[in-house]
Formats: structure tokens, sequence, C-alpha cells
């Protein structure tokens, strides 16, 4: 763990030394291509006069809206799916037919019908990630192993019993892996969103930065959006995966 930290924090050095070279050789004027500490004071000043802060509070709540709703109906139609033939046939080929629209093809619609307002925006995040938790989830259930199937039944769990305490557990790998690509989609689409419906949120700011020619600005908010993924993947998604792998035997290293 220690190897690895000193591992990051010698590539992100290396990183912003690299960034500070090119800036040094005058390759694009400075407003065109600010240097680190530019973009770092622009971040400290965004956090000291709170505009940053309320920028990924309001983000953040808009996707903790729209993921949990993606999360509850895309499992409950991935639970459908993987458990009824005809739903499977008919909604499967719907599912994956839609999965490969890009987010951003949902905001005409969403801005025909809600309106210029949070709905709107919401909408797109819910339909950016829910068919890829839909899909993981179906996939998940369909591949669990007929083992442990069989084992259950031996040892007396039946329908109810048997679904929730041995195939969605057996299934959860597969369906962690959606709900964090589900995450990334959703957030990809969350900044699409902002970016084109003028309203508070870190998408916001960055069509801010991009009208007012402010490159400091846009590349702080883009280091903003990258560092809350991360965050959310390492202490969120981390953390989960880390439990199912101990949970399952997987930990261990060859």
């Amino acid at each position: 763990m220690r190897k690895k930290i000193i591992k990051q924090v010698v590539f992100y050095l290396c990183l912003f030394g690299l960034w500070q070279l090119i800036v040094a050789m005058k390759i694009w004027p400075e407003y065109v291509f600010p240097s680190p500490i530019q973009v770092f004071g622009t971040i400290i000043t965004g956090f000291s006069n709170s505009t940053f802060i309320v920028a990924i509070g309001i983000s953040l709540k808009r996707i903790a809206i729209g993921y949990g709703i993606s999360i509850l109906i895309g499992g409950f139609l991935g639970i459908m799916m993987s458990k009824f033939k005809t739903v499977d046939e008919t909604l499967g080929s719907l599912v994956l037919g839609l999965q490969t629209l890009p987010s951003i093809c949902w905001l005409p619609l969403a801005l025909l019908w809600f309106g210029l307002n949070e709905r709107a925006i919401i909408f797109v995040v819910i339909m950016g990630a829910l068919f890829s938790i839909t899909t993981a989830t179906d996939s998940g259930i369909k591949h669990v192993s007929p083992i442990y199937i069989k084992a259950g039944r031996n040892m007396g769990a039946r329908r109810y019993t048997l679904f929730l305490e041995v195939i969605i557990p057996a299934a959860m790998p597969s369906i962690i892996s959606g709900l964090k690509q589900g995450w990334s989609f959703a957030w990809r689409s969350l900044m699409a969103g902002e970016l084109l419906f003028v309203n508070l949120g870190l998408g916001y700011l960055l069509t801010v930065g991009r009208e007012l020619n402010d490159m400091s600005q846009v590349l702080a908010v883009m280091i903003i959006i990258a560092l809350i993924s991360i965050l959310v993947d390492k202490i969120v998604f981390g953390k989960i995966e880390a439990n199912i792998k101990r949970k399952w035997g997987l930990s261990a290293k060859y």
C-alpha cells in the first residue's frame, strides 16, 4: 500500500512537471494553456469564496437523485428480464438498443417533456445509467452457477429465500460492476446536461469559464470533476468490491 502511494505521488509530480515544462515552452499563450500554479490558485479561490462548494453540492444532489432512481428501476428491470423469458425476449432487445445511445441524445426529449428545470437534468442522468445497470443485473443473475442453486435447494432454500440469499449474492460481483459503470455514465450525463442547460453546477462553471475565455477555471473544474469521480470509486465502490472479494475468497494474489 505504501509503495503504491509513493508510485502515485511520483507519477503525478512527473505529470505536473511535464505540464509546467509545456507552459515554459510557450507553445500556446498562457491564457489558453495556464500553468499548474494558476489552475491551483483558481481552485483555492473557488473554494474560499464557496463557488466550487455550492456547485459541487448541487451536482452531487442531482446525481444522487438520478442515480438512485436508476438503481431502483434498473435493478427491477434486470430481475424481470432474468426471471421471465417473455420480458427478456421483448424488453431485452429494447434495452440493448437504447444502451448504445449517447446520453446526450436524451436531452432534447428531456427539455421538451420537462422544460428548463431540474427534472430535465435528472431525467438525463437516469437514462444515462439505467440500461447498464439493467443489463448487468440481468447478466449477473443469468450466469449464476447452477451448483450454488442446487446447493441452496439441498439446504432447504426455496423460491424467495433461494433468490435473496443465494442467487442475488452470487450475482453481486456482476451487479456491482454494472453499478460502477452506471455511475460513470450518470456522472458524464450530468456534466453534459449541465453544460447545455444553464443552471448552477460544475457543468455550468465549465460553460462560464469557456464563455469568459478563462481556461484556468475550465481546467480547475475538470480536475475537481475527475477527483470526485476517483473518490467515489475508491471510497464507495472500492470498499464494496473489497468486501465481495473477501467473502468470495478472491483477494489472494497469484
